[in-house]
């Protein structure tokens, strides 16, 4: 391939290219770096580019190679980091204006391992103010808009990231997703995106010397966004090493015991809270007979507890959110002010004005329970076929429009809030094109078998005719 065209590249290919001295990750880096150049500006999806540093960074993965030094897996490829995570040198500002000074002393586990891996961080993408949005915009760093659609979101809360694969800016994407993060924009973007379980990869949310919330702890995870299934399955093996920081880390290995064939597939439509458009359902279908094709059994199911997970999200969530409302308050912007307003009025549906500590740890032991539930169904059926959201990407800002758009738009996403609160691995996969935005499908699948989600997912994409890097329309 031409040395301007490397970016059209998968991170798979990149990094045979590199490690095989077939290319440089320096012809990568300029490759993306005068990618992101040309389309940047059309979407806003990094917020700042590191050009001397990456190809510093290049270079010094090229003289390893040379000197046939140890190579990590996704070394020499260009990566982008979100900027809610901490790296060194460079501010983690979460989209909000009084954050832009706050300068990272050193790498979070997420990032450290990325580097590890030999990434070369090329720049960092964006997400909306606080990271408590599906849509991507804020006052520091404006608005990312959706390559397919501008008038639609690229998803949040690493809608940044998710376009900059899209485009191929980058062919991977840090993100973390604790109410749908890296599903969703992967979604919107019509690109793949990674949840892994909880405790597969080191984190540190926040800053170092702040306890994390039990919601951080329990249900937040990081995960990589890329264009192809093989690139999440590299980006994942690269990211989940151990780091002394993370409390919660699980040393289990990323490939487990072969599962008794033929393989059960749960299709799980609707579990009562919205009902999922033609074009979400034909995605099902369709993925649906291409398990069926390759050998799964597929059986429609029915799991009244993810309702109950997704109410039981908002009641966890969003009472420990509610500890940094007094700062939203005083330094967020008005779109993300008006979306927690928002949100409480949803929770409140449920849980009254001013849920008591006996609601939520009630909610907590609940929580427990529901968890045992799913993981008893998951004996028999070991993976879960379901929607990434019920509708496609949503109109810019529909979440602050009214009360009323918020509810109609988390009711859409009970997949995304569920999950999470459930701790379990999930991936989304675009399946097709409709009406010129891409719809996918999500796959969920027992704790710590990432590997049999990535291998159904392959099969999905194989017959997918989402095809990605694309130009901004």
């Amino acid at each position: 391939m031409i040395k301007d065209e490397l970016w059209q590249l998968t991170a798979t290919e990149l990094a045979f290219g590199i490690r095989t001295k077939q290319i440089s990750s320096r012809e990568a880096v300029i490759s993306c770096l005068n990618r992101i150049e040309e389309v940047n500006p059309l979407v806003n999806a990094l917020v700042e580019v590191s050009r001397e540093e990456a190809l510093a960074a290049a270079d010094a993965a090229d003289k390893a190679v040379s000197n046939g030094e140890q190579l990590g897996p996704i070394h020499g490829v260009p990566v982008s980091i979100k900027i809610n995570s901490d790296q060194a040198n460079h501010t983690t500002t979460n989209g909000v204006v009084a954050f832009k000074d706050n300068m990272a002393v050193t790498d979070s586990p997420q990032v450290a391992n990325l580097r590890k891996s030999g990434a070369v961080l090329v720049g960092r993408s964006n997400s909306p103010a606080f990271n408590f949005r599906w849509f991507t915009n804020n006052d520091l760093h404006g608005r990312t808009l959706n390559p397919w659609n501008v008038s639609r979101t690229p998803g949040g809360s690493t809608g940044g990231g998710a376009a900059a694969v899209a485009t191929g800016m980058v062919p991977i994407a840090h993100g973390n997703d604790s109410g749908g993060s890296i599903r969703y924009p992967a979604y919107a973007c019509g690109i793949t995106g990674l949840r892994p379980t909880v405790g597969r990869v080191p984190q540190w949310s926040g800053p170092v010397d702040v306890d994390q919330v039990l919601s951080n702890q329990s249900m937040l995870v990081q995960g990589p966004l890329a264009r192809t299934v093989a690139d999440l399955r590299l980006a994942l093996s690269g990211m989940c090493n151990f780091d002394p920081r993370d409390p919660l880390y699980m040393p289990v290995p990323l490939v487990g015991e072969p599962l008794q064939k033929p393989i059960r597939v749960g299709l799980l439509r609707d579990v009562g809270v919205a009902k999922p458009t033609p074009a979400v359902n034909q995605a099902l279908d369709t993925a649906a007979m291409n398990l069926r094709n390759a050998g799964y059994v597929v059986e429609e199911v029915e799991i009244p507890l993810f309702a109950e997970a997704y109410r039981l999200w908002f009641l966890l969530c969003m009472e420990e959110f509610r500890q940094i409302m007094p700062l939203v308050e005083q330094v967020g912007d008005e779109g993300m002010k008006l979306a927690a307003k928002h949100y409480y009025a949803v929770q409140q549906d449920w849980w009254g004005p001013s849920p008591s500590l006996k609601d939520y740890m009630d909610g907590y032991a609940r929580r427990g329970t529901l968890i045992a539930n799913l993981q008893q169904f998951l004996q028999d059926y070991p993976i879960l076929l379901l929607p990434v959201s019920a509708e496609q990407a949503f109109e810019q800002d529909a979440d602050i429009v009214s009360e009323e758009s918020m509810r109609r738009i988390t009711a859409a996403q009970w997949s995304m809030v569920s999950i999470p609160l459930l701790g379990f691995p999930a991936l989304a996969v675009p399946t097709s094109i409709a009406e010129g935005l891409p719809v996918g499908v999500q796959l969920l699948g027992r704790r710590f078998r990432e590997d049999i989600l990535l291998e159904a997912a392959e099969i999905i994409e194989a017959h997918s005719d989402v095809i990605t890097p694309i130009d901004p329309c």
